[in-house]
C-alpha cells in the first residue's frame, strides 16, 4: 500500500491523548481488525510512512514493533511489512477521501475546516416542514415509493430552471438523496472500466471517488479548461460556477465553448447559487446545450442534513437512472421532498441572508490568515464556501497531519487533484462562526510554527 493510501485511512489518528506511537498503533490495529487492511496487505516502509505522517521514524518503528508483538503484522527482510495472515483478496476497498473519513470520526474537539456545509437548519427550512404537513396529511393511495422523486418537487425544480432561462419539464428531473447520490448514479450509468473521464484539477473529491469506483481513467485539465476542445473523453465533469475548491467562475465565452462539446458532460451546480451579494450566477451550461447533464443540491444551499439533490438531463437518461435507483432505495424521503417543494419558490430571501453571512465570514478568515500566517496565499473568491490556500513551502498532506495534532482538520490539496498536483495547497471552508475561524487560524499558526516539511513521494497520475 502506498504511504498516502494508509495515511488517508488513518483519519484523525493523532488527535487523541497519549504518546503518538500508541495512538498510531491503536488506529492501525483498528483498521486491521475491521478488515480495512486485510491479511497480506503491504504496509509502507518506516521512513515513507513517517514522512507522510510528519512524525519521526522512531514513532512508526515503535508502532510497528507493538503490532508485531501482538501478531497483527509481520516484518521480513526483503519482503517488507505486511498484515499477518494469508492474502484474502476478498475485502473490497472503501473510500480514502479524507473529508468523507472525517465524517466517521467522533466529535472530539477538533475544529473542522475540512467538510463544508451549513452547520444548522435555517428557520426557512423549519417553516417549510411545518407548512408541508398538510401536503403529507392529504396523501392517499400512494405507498410513497417515487424512484424519480415526488411529483411536487420535480415540478418545482422544473419551474426553477425555467426561471433561470432553461425551459425544463418534470420528466427531465430526477430527485436524489443529495448531490453525491446523483454523481454515483451517473457514474454507474455512463462509465465502464477503463473509460476516460475528464475532470478539472483540482476538483470535488466526491466526484473523484465516484468515478474511480467505476474504474475510470481520470484525465485532467486546468480549472479554466484550457485545451478542452482538444480532448475526446467518454465523459467530462466540470464545476462551472463557484468551482470547488477554487471558487472560480467560468467566463461566458468559455461556457459557450465548453457547452458545445461532442461528448457527455456533467455540470455540477451544487454551489451555483452561493454567490456573494452582487454576484448573480450565470445560466447553467445546459442553457447553451440541452443535452448537458446538470446536478444540483439543497445540502449546500440550506443544510447538509437535508439530503435532497437532483439531476436535470434528457428524459431518456432520467428514466434509465430511475431504473438503476430502484435497486438502491426505491426513492427518497417523501416528507423531506414535500418540504423542499414548499421551500424552493421562497429560496431567494434565504440565499440573500446566506450570501451576506458567508461574505462576512470569508472576509474574516482571510483577515485572520493574513494576520497570523502572512506567508500563506489565500485569494479572495466571489462565492462558494471555501478558500484555496497555497503554502509557501512543504507538503499539504504532511502539514494536515501536523494541523490535526493541534486540533484542526483541513483538506490537503492532493486529495482533490488527480493530476498529482496541488501538493502545496489546502482547502479551508469559511462557514464556521468568526470565533471558531479565529481559533482555527490560531491552531494552524501554532502547527505551522512547528512544521518541518519532509520530502514525500506520490504515485504517478495521468493528465492531458
Amino acid at each position: 500500500m502506498e504511504p498516502i493510501g494508509i495515511v488517508e485511512r488513518l483519519g484523525r489518528w493523532a488527535s487523541g491523548r497519549g504518546a503518538l506511537y500508541l495512538l498510531l498503533t491503536a488506529r492501525i490495529r483498528t483498521l486491521i481488525d475491521e478488515g480495512e487492511l486485510p491479511p497480506g496487505t503491504l504496509l509502507p516502509p518506516d521512513r515513507a510512512l513517517a514522512s507522510a505522517l510528519a512524525v519521526g521514524r522512531s514513532t512508526v518503528v515503535a508502532a510497528y514493533d507493538l503490532l508485531v508483538a501482538e501478531g497483527r503484522i509481520v516484518r521480513r527482510q526483503g519482503s517488507g511489512t505486511r498484515v499477518a495472515g494469508p492474502p484474502s483478496g476478498t475485502a473490497r476497498p472503501t473510500t480514502e477521501a479524507p473529508a468523507f473519513l472525517h465524517l466517521l470520526e467522533p466529535r472530539d474537539g477538533v475544529l473542522m475546516l475540512a467538510c463544508a456545509a451549513p452547520d444548522a437548519p435555517p428557520p426557512a427550512l423549519l417553516t417549510a416542514y411545518a407548512s408541508s404537513l398538510e401536503d403529507l396529511a392529504a396523501i392517499t393511495g400512494d405507498i410513497g415509493y417515487h424512484p424519480t422523486g415526488h411529483p411536487a418537487l420535480r415540478r418545482a425544480l422544473a419551474e426553477r430552471y425555467h426561471e433561470r432561462g432553461l425551459p425544463t419539464t418534470p420528466d427531465q428531473i430526477m430527485v436524489t438523496t443529495g448531490g453525491q447520490q446523483a454523481l454515483t448514479l451517473l457514474a454507474k450509468a455512463l462509465i465502464r472500466p477503463g473509460d476516460r473521464v475528464l475532470v478539472q484539477a483540482p476538483t470535488y473529491f466526491g466526484a473523484i471517488e465516484a468515478f474511480r469506483e467505476e474504474a475510470a481513467v481520470l484525465r485532467t485539465l486546468p480549472v479554466d479548461l484550457r485545451g478542452f476542445t482538444k480532448v475526446n473523453p467518454t465523459l467530462a465533469y466540470v464545476i462551472s460556477t463557484f468551482h470547488n475548491p477554487t471558487g472560480a467562475v467560468l467566463p461566458p465565452g468559455e461556457r459557450h465553448r465548453v457547452a458545445q462539446a461532442g461528448f457527455p458532460l456533467i455540470d455540477d451546480e451544487a454551489l451555483a447559487d452561493l454567490g456573494f451579494p452582487g454576484h448573480t450566477p450565470p445560466p447553467p451550461l445546459a442553457a447553451h446545450n440541452d443535452q448537458i447533464i446538470t446536478i444540483g443540491s439543497l445540502s449546500k444551499l440550506i443544510w447538509g442534513g437535508l439530503r435532497v439533490g437532483w439531476v436535470r438531463a434528457p428524459a431518456a437518461l432520467i428514466a434509465r437512472l430511475a431504473r438503476m435507483r430502484t435497486v438502491f432505495d426505491l426513492g427518497g424521503n417523501v416528507p423531506a421532498q414535500l418540504a423542499a417543494a414548499r421551500l424552493l419558490p421562497h429560496l431567494g430571501p434565504e440565499l440573500a441572508r446566506s450570501a451576506q453571512l458567508r461574505k462576512t465570514r470569508h472576509d474574516h478568515l482571510r483577515s485572520e490568515l493574513a494576520r497570523a500566517l502572512p506567508s500563506w496565499h489565500a485569494p479572495a473568491v466571489q462565492g462558494g464556501q471555501t478558500l484555496w490556500v497555497r503554502l509557501p513551502h512543504g507538503d499539504a498532506r504532511s502539514f494536515a497531519q501536523q494541523a490535526l495534532r493541534h486540533g484542526v482538520a483541513v483538506l490537503p490539496g492532493p486529495g482533490l487533484d488527480p493530476s498529482g498536483g496541488s501538493q502545496d495547497h489546502l482547502r479551508l471552508h469559511f462557514l464556521a462562526t468568526p470565533e471558531d475561524l479565529t481559533e482555527a487560524v490560531r491552531r494552524l499558526a501554532a502547527a505551522w510554527s512547528t512544521y518541518e516539511p519532509r520530502p514525500a513521494s506520490y504515485p504517478p497520475a495521468m493528465a492531458v
